[in-house]
């Protein structure tokens, strides 16, 4: 018997399967820090985008409006970030690491980057280019079509 050529559904299966096993990594590798993932990903943020608004944050890490407020809350309460009122807008909310906790993320992401090389280690600097770049056009699909639908399913719900 001739097995299908796997399409998009079995592409998602086994995207999904390989962020499962890799996020599990990771995680188990984090989890030695004390720190947990939002928190790491906050702290990540800032490492390498430097001061930002509260409600920018949330989005680059996935979070929602109330949970980076706990998340900025815990990590202000441990000294790692500071938040400040913005001199532009006083409704914002600017978050920046303090030294203590660049210090703190700084061996903690460099060692997070050794475990991803281990993890890419198989794929050559130009497949994962390759990857990278396939994965990023398959998102804005996915955004796309996530938007039209939502923009779809608002202008239903305006007529009834």
């Amino acid at each position: 018997m001739k097995k299908d050529v796997p399409g998009p559904v079995h592409a998602w299966l086994v995207m999904m399967k390989a962020m499962q096993a890799i996020t599990r990594y990771a995680l188990a590798n984090l989890q030695e820090t004390g720190l947990g993932f939002s928190d790491f990903a906050v702290l990540e943020a800032l490492l390498h985008k430097g001061p930002l608004p509260v409600n920018v944050i949330g989005p680059k890490v996935n979070l929602t409006p109330g949970s980076i407020s706990v998340a900025v809350d815990r990590l202000v309460a441990k000294g790692l970030v500071s938040r400040a009122e913005s001199s532009h807008d006083r409704r914002v909310r600017i978050v920046a690491l303090t030294p203590r906790g660049k210090s703190l993320i700084t061996p903690i992401f460099r060692a997070h980057a050794a475990t991803m090389e281990k993890v890419f280690s198989g794929l050559s600097r130009d497949e994962i280019r390759q990857l990278e770049q396939q994965l990023k056009r398959i998102g804005k699909q996915a955004e796309s079509l996530f938007d039209q639908s939502v923009t779809k399913s608002r202008s239903v719900k305006g007529r009834v």
